[in-house]
C-alpha cells in the first residue's frame, strides 16, 4: 500500500487515476480547486482525502502536503496531473494568457513537487509522476502557449531526476496523446478569439476542428491509469512513459526527425572548438626561476585558477549518475495532438 497524492483529481484523468489507485488499494490523497465536486464523485472512503488545492497557490500546495503526511504518514507518489490549455496562434494569445498558461502547467507542479519533496527525502524514497503530454515533445500548429509550457515540463522533469536519485526518489514523464478526457471543454480550455486579419481563416477552421475532437479522441483514460498504476508499482519504473497509439507514432516520427537534423548538421556543426594548446603552452618548468620566483601566481596548482586541465571536461554535472540515455529501454521516443 502505498500513499498517492494527484492533483486535478475532479474531472478527466485525476479522477480515473484516484479511482484506479483506490481500487488497487492505495491511500490517495485528491486534490483540486472544487473539493466538493470530487467528495461528489468518490463519497467517503476509509483510504481517501479530500483537499483543495489551486497548484498555482504554494502556500496551498504546503497545506495539502501537511495533511496528507497528518492523515497518512508520508506521501510516496506524487501526480502531478493537473492543467489547462491555452490553444491559439502565438500572435494573438495575449501576453497575460501565455504567462497563465506556464503559471498552471508548468510552476503549478514545480510548487506542489516543491511542497513533497522534504517529505520524500526525509523518507529516502518517493515517485514523482508528471504528466506532460505529446505536445511537449513536437510543437503543432495552434499550440504555442501548451506547448512552450510542456516543453518546459519536458526540461524541468529531465533535469530534476538527477537532483533527487540520490535520495532514492524516482521520476517518470508521461507523454499521452489524444484521450477522451475533459481537457477540451470548459474551463479546462479556453478558446482563443482571433485578432489578426492574416490568421482569421485558419482561425476559422481550427476552431471548429478542435472543438469536434472533444468527446470523440480513441484513447481511454480509465486504461491509462490502469496502467499507470502498474508502472508506478514497477521496482524500475521509466523514466519516460509514451502512451496512445497516436503519440507512438508521432513520438517515433519526432525521433527519426532528429536523428535526421542530427546528421544535416554534422558537416557544419562539427569542428568549432578552440585549437588544442600546444605542447609547449601545455607543460610548464616545476621548478620556477628568475624574479619573483616563489609567486603563488607562476605556477599551476593542483585546484582552482591555474589549474593545469588533463582532460577535457565532460558536458555533464558531476553528480556521480550518467548522463541520460537517448531512450528507456522498452520505450520508443515523441509527436501530435494535444492531450493532458
Amino acid at each position: 500500500m502505498k500513499v498517492w497524492l494527484v492533483t486535478g483529481a475532479g474531472r478527466g484523468l485525476g479522477t480515473h487515476i484516484v479511482r484506479a489507485a483506490l481500487d488497487a488499494g492505495h491511500r490517495v490523497v485528491a486534490t483540486g480547486r472544487r473539493p466538493a465536486r470530487i467528495e461528489q464523485v468518490f463519497g467517503e472512503h476509509d483510504d481517501l482525502l479530500v483537499a483543495r488545492l489551486d497548484i498555482t497557490r504554494p502556500a496551498e500546495a504546503e497545506t495539502a502536503v501537511a495533511a496528507a503526511v497528518e492523515r497518512f504518514g508520508r506521501v510516496d507518489v506524487l501526480v502531478n496531473n493537473a492543467a489547462d490549455s491555452y490553444p491559439g496562434y502565438f500572435e494573438e494569445i495575449p501576453p497575460e494568457r501565455m504567462r497563465a498558461q506556464i503559471e498552471s502547467t508548468l510552476m503549478g507542479p514545480m510548487n506542489v513537487t516543491r511542497a513533497v519533496l522534504p517529505y520524500m527525502r526525509r523518507e529516502r524514497g518517493g515517485h514523482i509522476i508528471t504528466i506532460s503530454s505529446i505536445d511537449g515533445l513536437a510543437g503543432l500548429e495552434f499550440c504555442a502557449a501548451y506547448a512552450t509550457a510542456k516543453f518546459g515540463v519536458e526540461g524541468w522533469m529531465e533535469s530534476l531526476r538527477f537532483d533527487i536519485e540520490p535520495f532514492g526518489i524516482r521520476t517518470t514523464i508521461v507523454n499521452p496523446g489524444l484521450f477522451r478526457t475533459e481537457l477540451l471543454s470548459e474551463p479546462s480550455t479556453t478558446w482563443p478569439e482571433s485578432s489578426i486579419e492574416d490568421y482569421a481563416g485558419r482561425t476559422a477552421t481550427m476552431l471548429p476542428a478542435w472543438r469536434l475532437k472533444n468527446g470523440r479522441q480513441a484513447g481511454d483514460p480509465a486504461k491509462l491509469a490502469a496502467s499507470l498504476i502498474r508502472i508506478a508499482e514497477a521496482a524500475e519504473p521509466p523514466l519516460r512513459w509514451i502512451v496512445g497509439d497516436d503519440a507512438l507514432a508521432t513520438a517515433e516520427a519526432k525521433a527519426r526527425q532528429l536523428l535526421a537534423q542530427v546528421e544535416a548538421s554534422r558537416a557544419s556543426g562539427s569542428g568549432l572548438n578552440h585549437a588544442p594548446p600546444s605542447d609547449e603552452s601545455r607543460v610548464r618548468p616545476s621548478t620556477p626561476t628568475g624574479p619573483g620566483a616563489g609567486s603563488r601566481h607562476d605556477e599551476p596548482t593542483a585546484t582552482g585558477i591555474g589549474a593545469t586541465a588533463t582532460a577535457d571536461p565532460s558536458p555533464y554535472p558531476p553528480t556521480g549518475h550518467p548522463p541520460p540515455q537517448p531512450s528507456d529501454p522498452g520505450v520508443k521516443p515523441p509527436e501530435q495532438g494535444i492531450q493532458q
